[in-house]
């Protein structure tokens, strides 16, 4: 019997490879790329030396709505003809009696995911400069996209998407509130009265930033957009703030949502001058979302901090509990500063 990973059974997957993924040879061994509360990715390699890519919900009680496999195949599948970065398809199985949930294939990309600073150290320097401004380039692409012309136009509602976005987080944060934070009401407040109306409608990607895309580790070019768990339809400029809330470097004038990166990567004013060459689109609410996006890392952070809280997380005598809450605290004053700025 093939040695077994949490979430993978090898001895019935395999089978079912062979038969419905044309070319691939078994046996096949496989390694957990990323796994815990996300949906969890692995690397297959076949009997002739062939990468493949496999992503199923994480194992345990799960919302099947949070962790649809169909839709992330079908954005991936709808996206891969256009000149959006994408795996390649390879095949989606929704029998659960073979992997005892859902999930699909798509292609491996070599590249690095420059999750940090110690991450971002392993491009050239040439390199390090171009991932900014094709990470930006790439969100014009995704943001071009007709969503009717690829078969999305159904994927979800387009209008208000502001709104619903802040509706909903406001609702997350109040389901595990437990202490007063003066910010994340004041942002809210002012996020709904200065929200700009809905100029660009697209597919939002929902979680756009280097950490979620492949790069050549030489040219620093974008390979691939991963986890599209997030995905739906909106104001395309949620994307960009999210973009620049996630980037930092010391020429910034304020911290992101990361530790600034090394010498060598591009400041966000030129990331959004690139974004705005591509698209010739009006940025001059950008502060907006990039409050936006400060808060609603703030309302994400408040519920993590409660789970460790409540003891609920496994492990965590590696975790600093109340300095974890503090990020809550500091993403919601960031988020009030920029908005009383504009």
């Amino acid at each position: 019997m093939t040695e077994q990973l949490r979430g993978l059974d090898l001895d019935r997957v395999t089978p079912w490879l062979v038969d419905h993924v044309p070319g691939v040879k078994g046996p096949i061994t496989a390694r957990l790329i990323a796994g815990g509360r996300s949906n969890l990715t692995f690397q297959l390699t076949d009997a002739a030396g062939r990468n493949l890519v496999l992503r199923r919900p994480p194992t345990g009680n799960v919302l099947a709505t949070a962790h649809d496999m169909g839709r992330e195949f079908r954005l991936i599948s709808a996206l891969h003809p256009t000149p959006v970065p994408v795996p390649a398809p390879l095949g989606l199985c929704t029998d659960e009696s073979v992997n005892d949930a859902d999930f699909y294939l798509m292609d491996f990309v070599e590249g690095v995911v420059v999750d940090g600073p110690i991450a971002a150290e392993k491009l050239d320097e040439p390199a390090r400069r171009e991932a900014g401004l094709d990470l930006a380039r790439v969100a014009a692409a995704l943001h071009a996209v007709d969503v009717d012309e690829v078969g999305l136009g159904d994927l979800a509602k387009r209008e208000d998407y502001l709104g619903r976005q802040l509706r909903r987080w406001s609702k997350q944060y109040k389901s595990v509130e437990s202490r007063s934070i003066p910010a994340v009401d004041e942002a809210f407040e002012r996020l709904s009265a200065q929200a700009p109306p809905q100029r660009y409608t697209g597919i939002v990607h929902g979680d756009y930033r280097l950490g979620n895309v492949l790069v050549g580790a030489a040219d620093g070019r974008v390979k691939a957009v991963l986890d599209w768990e997030l995905c739906t339809l909106g104001d395309v400029l949620a994307d960009v703030g999210w973009m620049l809330a996630y980037w930092a470097t010391s020429t910034d004038d304020a911290a992101g949502l990361v530790a600034p990166y090394p010498s060598g990567f591009v400041s966000r004013a030129e990331m959004l001058d690139r974004y705005a060459a591509d698209t010739g689109r009006d940025l001059s609410d950008m502060p907006y979302y990039v409050a936006f996006a400060q808060w609603r890392m703030a309302c994400i952070m408040e519920g993590v901090y409660a789970r460790f809280k409540a003891g609920v997380m496994g492990d965590q005598s590696d975790v600093d509990v109340e300095a974890l809450g503090s990020l809550t605290v500091e993403r919601a004053e960031a988020a009030v500063a920029t908005l009383r700025d504009r």
